[in-house]
């Protein structure tokens, strides 16, 4: 039997890709985020089917969540924020995150996450015990597009 491995190299690095966020048509480098996880999940129903004693289950439909941390050094989102508080006008974003490990034959990978809308967001924020600032935040995404997919690895 003729068995394939990955090779250590085409493990994509964590730290080498970038995330640019588009808010009110202007396009920002989001250099001060440290990492950003979104998932989609399916919502799902069970489903009677005679004959079965278990259930079947049908997808519905899906919802779009991610958290990010920042390092805290940019008042884009605070901004928006607080025009929301005054003005009861939210704002929603679209946020590409891309993967580019040059040494993986793996190449890169382009997700977009349309539509996003922060959840919470820190306003003020001082620590003399911290070395760094950092923020954390939890946004969700209601649209995805994948425009650059990881080129499938030999053996696969």
């Amino acid at each position: 039997m003729d068995n394939a491995y990955m090779d250590g190299r085409d493990v994509i690095s964590g730290s080498l890709g970038n995330v640019y966020v588009t808010i009110d048509g202007r396009r920002y480098n989001a250099m001060q985020f440290i990492n950003v996880e979104a998932k989609m999940e399916k919502n799902k129903v069970d489903v009677d089917i005679l004959g079965k004693s278990g259930k079947g289950h049908k997808s519905t439909g899906w919802k779009g969540s991610g958290s990010a941390s920042l390092h805290y050094v940019s008042s884009i989102f605070r901004r928006k924020m607080v025009e929301y508080a005054k003005t009861g006008k939210d704002f929603y974003f679209d946020m590409q995150v891309t993967n580019d490990d040059p040494t993986s034959d793996a190449g890169r990978q382009t997700t977009i996450l349309k539509n996003c809308n922060i959840d919470s967001a820190i306003i003020a924020k001082v620590d003399a015990s911290a070395d760094q600032l950092d923020e954390d935040m939890d946004f969700t995404f209601d649209d995805v597009e994948l425009p650059e997919e990881f080129t499938e690895l030999q053996g696969m």
